[in-house]
């Protein structure tokens, strides 16, 4: 049974949500889960149609004794206010609604954090707040860094947040499936975040990340190798960061189609996120307390593996540096290659863009068009020889690039793939940066994971050469025997290939790049080799 309630906030908003409780007398442990996406959207099948349908089952829930609480955030659906994406006035309603739901007669005292995605990214404020009644977070695929994650990825500026993303919101609090009480969002997002292109306090107010360590309720951290464009890393970040009991699981969806239609699945929750939720909600004995600190799944292996730590012990860092030396296994700008040694052949690789060629984004398409393209045609590649046996990674990875450009700014897009005898390929992850934001936070970068500052940006000196350390997503795969490394880089992305992730192509990036690959100047992509 479903019943629409109102919240009351600090500031006079108030917050909407829908309860959906046991029908039995008694009182019940609460999971809030928090979203602009509408309650009353619930009706519709919860499936990759409606990629915002984010909930997991709740039906599940309230079978199992719990009360499940499905809050609109202020500004969406039929809560007051305007929305802010995660401002202090949400974050300050999260820890209002956990201390309504408490005092509920049907609640037990007790509220756990669930969703996936932008539920998730509540979640992260969820225990940054810490009301006394939250009592553990099953963070799902979330971020926790809008900045870094997506809306300015390397510096980049991306499309997914003010462009698809917030014109889908539009829509669905525009036309709820039930028709009632449509709203109009008045808020920009565009022009919010085109206002705000460094790292500064309108992003800082907004970074779960900064105050991770803040956390110190129960938390399962469960992310999706798949989401490497949004909510990958911040899985990972979380469980690192955060101080209170928790454990990491790291799984295999490839897209984020496959995550929506896994967490809406009854099996996911009923294997993996019910005993932990039973064990802090409701103090029953399951089998969390055995499960090990980290487990992820091997992508290429499809299998999964256990550590303490992430990444796991006995990780060896190896290195691939870039040649002007031909492949020959790929048709591309320059199909250059990646050896485990020196580089060889020329000791620099230039291109001139934007491409003649290129359609969309950075893709150019066959005579007869779509679906007739090669996604690597029209950029540079630098590609393995067959693989004399498995390799597997695991961890995170980095790619050392010395370059100069025509121009006084320039983006690197990379992408790591796999590439098959046949010549198709698999891709395994990607990084971004903007070369005017290279500048290193020496308290936050490691070795392998180069943290970025976005504060100051530097132009750089056309035709000057600069070392770049440019940090690639983590992940965890297996590259098979007798296929192929491949590295891609270019100065953009698409929409054919990167989907809802896309960057949009910008007219006045005009100019050439020039790639270093020699004893000078030792490109390399740098690999978390796991035995």
């Amino acid at each position: 049974m479903m019943k629409e309630v109102l919240i009351p906030t600090r500031d006079g908003t108030t917050i909407a949500a829908a309860v959906y409780a046991p029908e039995s007398s008694g009182r019940f442990p609460a999971l809030l889960a928090a979203s602009p996406y509408r309650y009353d959207n619930n009706v519709l099948p919860a499936g990759p149609q409606f990629l915002w349908r984010e909930t997991g089952p709740i039906e599940f829930y309230v079978k199992q004794g719990y009360a499940y609480v499905h809050m609109d955030v202020r500004g969406c659906g039929k809560s007051g206010g305007e929305f802010e994406l995660l401002g202090r006035n949400e974050q300050n309603d999260l820890y209002d609604a956990v201390g309504w739901i408490a005092k509920q007669p049907w609640s037990s005292g007790k509220v756990g954090g669930l969703g996936q995605s932008y539920f998730c990214m509540s979640q992260w404020w969820m225990g940054i707040m810490a009301p006394p009644a939250l009592a553990c977070l099953g963070a799902y695929d979330g971020l926790n860094d809008p900045y870094r994650a997506s809306c300015y990825q390397g510096g980049i500026p991306g499309q997914f947040f003010p462009g698809y993303w917030w014109n889908q919101n539009r829509i669905i609090n525009r036309f709820p499936a039930n028709g009632a009480a449509p709203r109009e969002q008045k808020t920009d997002l565009d022009v919010l975040l085109a206002a705000h292109p460094t790292y500064d306090e309108f992003w800082r107010s907004r970074s779960a990340w900064e105050r991770l360590s803040e956390i110190t309720v129960p938390l399962y951290s469960i992310g999706i190798w798949g989401k490497i464009d949004l909510h990958t890393r911040g899985n990972i970040d979380g469980f690192r960061r955060a101080k209170g009991p928790r454990k990491l699981q790291m799984r295999g969806p490839p897209n984020a189609w496959a995550a929506n239609a896994e967490f809406n699945s009854v099996e996911l929750h009923e294997k993996v996120l019910l005993p932990f939720y039973d064990h802090f909600l409701k103090g029953k004995q399951t089998d969390w307390q055995q499960r090990p600190p980290v487990e992820y799944f091997v992508r290429g292996a499809n299998v999964y593996k256990t550590a303490e730590t992430w990444p796991p012990p006995g990780v060896k860092y190896q290195s691939w540096y870039l040649s002007g030396e031909k492949s020959g296994s790929v048709t591309s700008l320059n199909d250059g290659s990646l050896n485990s040694s020196s580089s060889r052949g020329s000791e620099n690789t230039s291109y001139a863009y934007p491409n003649p060629g290129w359609v969309s984004g950075v893709v150019g398409f066959g005579p007869s068009g779509p679906p007739n393209f090669d996604p690597v045609r029209r950029v540079l590649t630098f590609t393995t020889a067959p693989l004399e046996k498995d390799l597997e990674i695991a961890g995170p990875i980095k790619l050392v690039l010395y370059a100069s450009s025509s121009r006084s700014d320039t983006d690197f897009f990379v992408k790591l793939a796999e590439q098959y005898p046949q010549g198709n390929s698999q891709l395994v992850t990607k990084g971004w940066l903007r070369a005017s934001h290279r500048e290193l936070d020496p308290r936050h970068s490691t070795e392998m994971e180069p943290y970025y500052t976005h504060v100051n940006p530097q132009p750089i000196k056309p035709g000057e050469v600069y070392k770049f350390e440019i940090s690639v997503e983590p992940n965890a795969f297996q590259f098979k025997k007798g296929n192929r490394i491949r590295l891609e880089l270019a100065n953009g992305d698409s929409p054919i290939t990167d989907v809802l992730w896309t960057h949009y192509y910008a007219p006045n990036k005009i100019g050439q790049d020039t790639l270093w690959h020699s004893t000078k100047y030792p490109s390399a992509l740098i690999l978390p080799v796991h035995e």
